[in-house]
C-alpha cells in the first residue's frame, strides 16, 4: 500500500493543459495500464496458489513479525513509485510498475490464504464490492471535474495514524476491529479520489505508468480491507 501520492517530479505540463486528443490518450493508457496490472496481480496469485506456493508463502510470512513484512513492503512501494514517477525511462517506469504488482500479490497470500480457506466466495465478493466503490468514486471525478487536491494532507496524516495503529496492534498483540477496517475503506476511497483527480488534472502527459501504479496501490489498499470486513463475519 503505497503512501506517495505525488505526481512526481519529472515534468511536463500537467495533461489538463493539453489539448482534449491528448488528455483522451493519456487517461485511456493509464487505466490500460491499471487493467493490465489488476490482470497481472491475478495471475500472479492463480500461479501461486495452483502450484501449491501460497501455502509455503502464508506459512512463512504468518511465522515471522509482520512488521518485517509490512517495512519490507514498504520499502518496496516507495522505491517502485518514486522510480515509475521519477525516471525518464520507459523500461524502469514499466519495470516498477511490475515489480510493485507482484510484491503486493504476495504480500496478499496470508490474507487471500485464510480467506479461501475459511470464508469461500469473500474474494470475489470483496472483489466485486471494491469494483462498484472504484467505479463509482472514479465516476464521481469525471463528472463532476473537481480538484480533490485537498485531500493530500487529510490522506497522509491518515496514513500516518493507520501505520502507528498496525505498529501498535503488532507490537502490543491487539486486533484493530471492524471498524478501523471500515476507516481503512473510506481512507482507500480518498486516495482513489484524489488519485484520480490528480491523474486527469495535474499528471504530466508522459507519466501513465506512474499514475496506473498510484491507482493500482488505492484499489489494492481498498480490496484489501474490503476483504478483511468480509473475513470478520465469519
Amino acid at each position: 500500500m503505497n503512501m506517495n501520492t505525488s505526481p512526481g517530479a519529472a515534468a511536463s505540463l500537467p495533461v489538463a493543459g493539453l489539448d482534449v486528443g491528448v488528455r483522451a490518450e493519456f487517461i485511456a493508457r493509464t487505466y490500460a495500464h491499471l487493467f493490465g496490472a489488476i490482470v497481472l496481480f491475478t495471475f500472479v496469485e492463480i500461479f501461486l496458489f495452483s502450484s501449491g506456493l501460497a501455502a509455503t508463502i502464508a506459512e512463512s510470512m504468518l511465522s515471522v513479525n509482520w512488521l518485517f513484512v509490512l517495512g519490507g513492503f514498504m520499502i518496496v512501494g516507495w522505491l517502485a513509485s518514486r522510480t515509475a514517477h521519477n525516471t525518464t525511462s520507459k523500461p524502469m517506469q514499466y519495470a516498477a510498475l511490475g515489480g510493485y504488482v507482484v510484491a503486493e500479490a504476495l504480500l496478499f497470500v496470508p490474507l487471500l490464504y485464510i480467506a479461501n480457506y475459511y470464508a469461500p466466495g469473500a474474494i470475489q465478493s470483496a472483489a466485486f464490492v471494491t469494483l462498484i466503490g472504484f467505479t463509482g468514486l472514479t465516476a464521481i471525478v469525471f463528472f463532476t471535474r473537481k480538484d480533490f487536491s485537498f485531500l493530500g494532507g487529510i490522506l497522509r496524516w491518515g496514513f500516518i495514524v493507520a501505520l502507528v495503529l498496525i505498529v501498535a496492534g503488532v507490537l502490543f498483540g491487539f486486533q484493530l476491529g471492524t471498524f478501523f477496517s471500515v476507516a481503512m475503506v473510506a481512507l482507500a476511497g480518498g486516495a482513489i479520489l484524489y488519485d484520480t483527480s490528480n491523474i486527469l488534472l495535474h499528471y504530466p502527459e508522459d507519466r501513465y505508468v506512474g499514475a496506473s501504479l498510484q491507482l493500482f496501490a488505492s484499489v489494492a489498499l481498498m480490496f484489501w480491507y474490503v476483504l478483511s470486513l468480509f473475513l470478520s463475519r465469519d
